[in-house]
């Protein structure tokens, strides 16, 4: 139905302007971790990832979501929370329309894929570059995809203010449903 939903929300989307990041859900507090986590059962570094806009670690998943420039998501991406946001975006099967301009933050600097997204799929990756970047951008570039990206932190602020305390689940791939029904709920109650 999440698919469906972002399949038309594609489609309605004329400006081709979308935007890629990750967010994370921690299953339980990070003191937990060590003691043992119920849902995940005995610690497993995978799961244990950091949070550098907090500047702390949880235990959980990360989110990758991809919304469209006015910040509606239309696709997601689920991983264990260590995984980079570059490892997870080389895993995605990533289906936006041709010449779509596709905004991310300096985590999916990844030259090789930019060209290949160009060549072969007719997407323009435009990733913010680091200060040390091989492929520097212009001082008006650099506004610009900063003042793209704002849309999507404020989108996934609001998904995860809707978020209960606790996620209540009894196995892992329960709770995944319930995020992943946290983010359909977003957005519909976006489009009515």
């Amino acid at each position: 139905m999440f698919l469906t939903l972002g399949q038309l929300l594609q489609e309605l989307n004329t400006d081709n302007i979308y935007l890629i990041d990750s967010f994370p859900v921690a299953v339980c507090k990070h003191i937990r971790i060590k003691h043992r986590s119920k849902l995940l059962g005995d610690y497993n570094p995978a799961y244990h990832g950091y949070n550098s806009s907090k500047k702390e670690y949880f235990y959980g998943f990360k989110i990758q979501v991809i919304t469209t420039g006015d910040g509606m998501p239309i696709q997601y991406f689920i991983v264990a929370g260590s995984y980079h946001d570059n490892t997870a975006f080389q895993s995605m099967n990533i289906d936006l329309p041709k010449e779509a301009e596709l905004y991310g933050d300096s985590a999916y600097t990844y030259y090789e894929l930019e060209d290949l997204y160009k060549e072969c799929d007719s997407i323009n990756l435009m990733i913010e570059r680091k200060s040390n970047s091989l492929r520097k951008d212009s001082p008006a570039m650099v506004f610009w995809k900063k003042q793209i990206r704002k849309r999507i932190e404020t989108t996934f602020s609001e998904i995860t203010a809707d978020f209960p305390k606790k996620i209540h689940a009894v196995t892992p791939q329960g709770f995944i449903v319930k995020v992943i029904l946290f983010i359909f709920a977003y957005t519909f109650n976006r489009l009515v």
